[in-house]
């Protein structure tokens, strides 16, 4: 995959949250607010969610990483993927 620069990783982590986990596309969301602690993702959401990151951005990211805290927000979920990018 090409290098994605933060930005571009965020617009892709929040439009894939929107599309799959909003009932209302037109939801107002961005990356700070809350996913898993608003209830906008449950626990089997976030696995695939993490299947998504780890199939798009071409990274392992191990269980003990994987929390609801680091899931919480589009900007922790970048932090953490950014983490495990060559």
């Amino acid at each position: 995959m090409e290098t994605v620069n933060l930005e571009e990783m965020k617009d892709i982590v929040l439009n894939y949250v929107k599309k799959e986990y909003l009932d209302d596309e037109d939801e107002e969301i961005n990356y700070d607010t809350c996913l898993i602690s608003s209830g906008y993702v449950d626990s089997f959401s976030m696995v695939s969610l993490l299947v998504f990151l780890e199939n798009k951005f071409k990274i392992k990211i191990p269980p003990s990483k994987a929390t609801p805290e680091a899931f919480d927000s589009v900007n922790k979920i970048v932090s953490l993927v950014s983490q495990y990018l060559k």
